[in-house]
């Protein structure tokens, strides 16, 4: 059983991933478990080149990122279960916790944030099929999804982050709501109590 598993291997799932994982010394998280399920091959960063991201060195590619960063989610916080090389069928909503079906597997999970990208149609069957709509700040013509939320929670302990929340896709604007919603899920775990999670150089 999951406490948190994520989907989607991009920006906005390992941003989110990234920031749970340096939150494990915290009391509330230290016994969470906390996984993601990086599918990556349909990621919009595949053909990517960034000259304009904040943070990130300018000519960097999108598929060197891809890998570099869960490589150093890999190295820096290892109590986060990677899944690699599994694709999401479905999430059934199960009593108090989710049903999470791969390709592979089927994991239980008490919350999911899902992460994918925002192309139609939508492949995940299950309990947010009812939630997909028109993307609301993408063309028309682009044929683009979102899923319905409020402030990326869907609905109670299922989130969604990045494009598929509604966000345009920049990869800044993809990395802060994964994070926003990590921090969500912190302030959940604590009882609701605000919190977030950052590194210092003054802390010993």
């Amino acid at each position: 059983m999951f406490d948190c598993l994520i989907i989607g291997g991009g920006v906005s799932g390992v941003s989110c991933a990234l920031v749970l994982g340096s939150a494990n010394a915290k009391p509330f998280v230290n016994d969470k478990k906390i996984g993601i399920i990086a599918h990556q091959k349909s990621s919009m960063l595949q053909d990517a080149l960034f000259n304009n991201a904040y943070g990130i060195l300018p000519g960097t590619l999108g598929s060197h990122l891809l890998q570099q960063t869960l490589t150093d989610l890999s190295n820096l916080y290892p109590h986060i279960n990677q899944i690699l090389n599994e694709r999401v069928l479905s999430i059934i909503n199960h009593k108090d916790y989710f049903l999470v079906t791969t390709t592979e597997n089927i994991y239980e999970s008490k919350c999911v944030v899902v992460a994918i990208n925002s192309s139609n149609p939508f492949t995940i069957n299950g309990c947010l099929e009812p939630y997909v709509i028109p993307h609301g700040k993408s063309l028309p013509q682009k044929n683009r999804i979102q899923l319905a939320n409020n402030d990326h929670l869907v609905f109670e302990n299922i989130y969604v982050a990045g494009t598929l929340a509604g966000h345009r896709s920049q990869l800044a604007i993809a990395a802060g709501s994964g994070a926003a919603v990590a921090t969500d899920i912190l302030t959940l775990w604590n009882n609701g109590i605000e919190t977030h999670a950052h590194d210092s150089i003054r802390k010993k």
